[in-house]
């Protein structure tokens, strides 16, 4: 069959190339166009467009490349009608997907949405438009099946988290090898800095989280960088700051820290799943946090607490993440009791997420569903 996927993140990109390989395991004559990344190309995947080229952070740079924005949307319909797939499958990137979904539905063509659209944070009124447009949802999140079947009347499918089997699959690379290759104090404890993943973010979150480092002199603080983004581009932050950088190692940068400061997202979820205890840190541009602070009805910010439904990792959002208040709870997490809570709520949390075979399950029954 023909496989058209359509992902517009680093996280989509992941999650996206482990689909494909699954897919490729029961479709040997699987034949897969995408919108992605590096990790969908190498997998196997005809990439259209790269992400990119199609990633903006908030309500405010949202507006500012709208033209670039109905241009991206414009070439994927036109795309998609001259590779002309047996079916489409939408990851996350919900403001793109949901556009072409309306499209492709009218068009004929199967749509399968997975990684689900947020819904049950903002918006929740596009739930219409996925009832419409989406032939087959899969989930991954526990919570979202109840969302949808119990609240809305929508059956979809629980597949289990994707980032399991991708923790799972993902070479790490031994301590003191990797101390060694990335210049790294051999014998001080490690705070990882996951500052996001987009050029903004990272500028905003890696100042503030970086103004902590004299506080912790027992610690080395190192940046992990982001696949979308130049090594070069962090340099300035390195070198002012005596710190460390790794490039496309995050997994192991994570199985070798002590604690971390983690930017609100799947980094949150990823951090967890290693079992290193962390402080979540959010601060967006102040009327883009207005407008979002307006619409989304969350308790929570990180999938962390969002799935444990309580608050197991601290969240410094907006005007609390000052370094007084980092400097504070990055203290609570290295040693003491709220580390060890965190540590026995994290082993709850991944017996809540269903277990290995997420993209095997998604891909066996998406092709089940064609």
């Amino acid at each position: 069959m023909k496989y058209y996927i359509i992902a517009g993140e680093a996280s989509g990109d992941l999650h996206g190339s482990n689909l494909i390989k699954a897919i490729k395991k029961k479709d040997e004559a699987a034949d897969i166009r995408c919108w992605g990344g590096d990790l969908m190309q190498q997998a196997g995947g005809e990439l259209a467009k790269h992400y990119k080229n199609m990633a903006f952070m908030g309500f405010l740079e949202v507006i500012k490349n709208i033209p670039t924005i109905f241009k991206n949307i414009a070439f994927c319909k036109e795309d998609i009608q001259k590779f002309d797939p047996d079916l489409i499958i939408f990851i996350d990137f919900s403001g793109f997907n949901l556009r072409i979904a309306k499209w492709a539905k009218k068009n004929k063509f199967r749509t399968n949405y997975y990684i689900s659209p947020q819904i049950w944070a903002s918006r929740e009124g596009r739930i219409e438009k996925i009832k419409r447009d989406i032939d087959n949802m899969y989930v991954i999140l526990p919570f979202e099946k109840d969302f949808y079947e119990k609240k809305h009347n929508y059956p979809v499918n629980f597949v289990g988290h994707p980032l399991i089997d991708a923790i799972e699959n993902t070479k790490i690379v031994e301590e003191a090898s990797f101390r060694k290759e990335y210049s790294l104090d051999p014998q001080k404890p490690i705070i990882a800095l996951l500052p996001g993943s987009r050029k903004q973010e990272v500028q905003k979150m890696l100042n503030i989280m970086l103004s902590v480092r004299g506080d912790f002199p027992n610690y080395q603080f190192v940046i992990a960088g982001a696949p979308s983004l130049p090594d070069d581009f962090y340099n300035s932050f390195v070198k002012e700051n005596n710190v460390g950088y790794v490039s496309n190692q995050t997994y192991s940068l994570l199985r070798h820290s002590h604690a971390a400061l983690v930017t609100s997202g799947t980094a949150t979820l990823e951090t967890a799943l290693f079992g290193i205890p962390q402080v979540v840190c959010y601060k967006g541009n102040w009327i883009s946090y207005q407008i979002a602070k307006r619409i989304i009805t969350l308790d929570y910010i990180s999938l962390v607490n969002l799935i444990m439904d309580k608050e197991v990792v601290k969240e410094l959002i907006q005007s609390d993440l000052t370094s007084g208040n980092i400097k504070e709870e990055l203290s609570k997490i290295i040693e003491g009791d709220d580390r060890n809570r965190i540590l026995a709520d994290y082993k709850l949390l991944k017996a809540k997420l269903g277990g290995k075979g997420a993209s095997q399950l998604a891909a066996k029954l998406i092709i089940e569903n064609a």
